[in-house]
């Protein structure tokens, strides 16, 4: 076995392993054999990514979403050796604490929107959801109103696939077969410009829709609206602009806490430090996991206002909720050092320029007359693939036209992802080139083009 690759007897037995002993995450159990790539991958340097077998690829995206400041980064390493060698975990309960915890949850406290200062740390963004829901309610109930407890998420979020976390995603495909959902928790139109057909300003009509849900299960039960500021693996849907100032003043209106879930979009990816700045919004909690340490080890959690931690304070007795890992210091330590990078190498501006040359040769796919729309911020884009463009009309699920597009790019070397309703996603690292750009978007005008005939043919 080498760095970059492994030999012929080792890439079998691990392929054969693998298919054997690993129940995948979002695997497709019932696929058939050789129907489904199976890559194992030996590194990683920057913007790309090699397999066992030693062919590269553009990581288009990111991994998960979360390798923001790209793969093989030593001083990442070096960061989780240093702190393993002092004290690798213990544990954050009751006053127990350790140093990087505290240093990086005083760094949250600088870089995030004003009034959030304080954090819950936890180990995956649906833990830090699942969190965030139970903290919204229990600062009702310490305020006095203890019949709010509704959490109000929208059509196309996903916030994590933890029992609350599910019940919240807004997205019917991760809840088939594992009902039923736990109560409290319901779903607002998404607000997707794209899908806009009424008069007037969009954001204004699905911030109107989103109080309406409110106004139904009545207000003074509703504890908190959860919104991803980007819709992500609901279709990489950015919203009007005057959206989230609209959903803000309808929180403030009736008293409900805000949770922006910015799990994919924090940390640079928008070409903010985080995505809500774009409208200049303040949430009263921040979720955020995946780019505070880069993917390089598990961490979340969960930013608070003040205002929420002062209520919070009133708890008689412990706070009767945590995790094993929650401020873990080896992953602490981790995520100040990414934090440290971001800054030095300024890559949240670069996310911005890169974000900005990527979202223009993209629109180039546009030609194709299966591209029905072309959107993002940042560093994050969707391609939607229709039937019409002119009257947005969905091609047959039965195509399966993104996946066919997802494969084809594979083939080449490039890696995005299909996301139900036919949207291809790419969120690559902030460290990608505008050759590896280029390249990225020229597979996928080939692998388009090939799917468009494939298509055409089959009529």
């Amino acid at each position: 076995m080498t760095g970059k690759r492994f030999s012929a007897e080792e890439s079998s037995r691990l392929y054969e392993l693998d298919q054997t002993h690993w129940l995948h995450p979002q695997g497709d159990l019932g696929a058939p054999a050789g129907t489904i790539p199976q890559l194992i991958f030996a590194s990683g340097s920057g913007a790309t990514l090699t397999d066992a077998d030693g062919r590269e690829y553009i990581d288009g995206l990111a991994s998960l979403w979360n390798v923001n400041v790209g793969h093989g980064r030593a001083e990442l390493a070096e960061a989780a050796a240093s702190q393993m060698k002092k004290l690798a975990f213990s544990s954050a309960y009751g006053g127990f604490s350790t140093a990087p915890a505290i240093e990086l949850a005083a760094k949250l406290a600088q870089l995030a929107p004003r009034e959030l200062e304080v954090t819950y740390f936890a180990s995956g963004g649906a833990e830090a959801n699942d969190t965030a829901y139970k903290i919204a309610r229990l600062y009702w109930k310490l305020r006095g109103e203890p019949e709010r407890v509704n959490i109000i998420s929208r059509i196309r979020d996903y916030h994590g696939l933890t029992y609350g976390a599910t019940s919240a995603t807004g997205m019917a495909n991760f809840w088939k077969g594992f009902e039923p959902l736990a109560p409290g928790f319901l779903h607002a139109p998404a607000p997707d410009p794209y899908r806009y057909s009424g008069e007037g300003s969009a954001g204004a009509a699905y911030a109107r829709a989103l109080e309406d849900v409110v106004l139904k299960a009545g207000p003074g039960t509703v504890a908190a609206v959860v919104a991803e500021p980007v819709q992500g693996a609901g279709g990489v849907i950015v919203p009007p602009a005057d959206y989230f100032p609209q959903l803000r003043q309808i929180c403030s209106k009736h008293g409900l806490l805000l949770i922006a879930d910015e799990v994919i979009t924090g940390f640079g990816r928008t070409g903010r430090w985080f995505a809500l700045e774009h409208w200049n919004v303040q949430a009263d909690m921040l979720v955020f996991a995946k780019g505070v340490t880069s993917g390089y080890l598990p961490l979340s959690g969960v930013m608070l206002t003040r205002a929420v931690h002062d209520t919070l304070k009133e708890v008689k007795g412990p706070f009767a909720h945590g995790f094993t890992y929650s401020g873990h210091p080896t992953a602490c330590a981790v995520g100040l050092r990414n934090l440290q990078i971001l800054e030095d190498e300024h890559l949240v501006e670069r996310a911005a320029e890169k974000g900005a040359y990527l979202q223009q040769r993209l629109q180039e796919l546009r030609s194709h007359e299966i591209v029905g729309d072309v959107r993002g911020l940042g560093l994050l884009a969707g391609i939607e693939l229709v039937r019409d463009r002119r009257t947005k009309e969905p091609l047959d699920a039965s195509a399966g036209a993104a996946r066919r597009v997802w494969l084809a790019a594979l083939e080449e070397g490039v890696i995005v992802r299909p996301l139900a309703g036919d949207v291809l996603a790419m969120s690559p690292p902030f460290v990608i080139s505008d050759k590896q750009i280029d390249r990225m978007v020229a597979v996928l005008d080939s692998a388009i083009a090939r799917v468009e005939k494939e298509l055409k043919a089959s009529v």
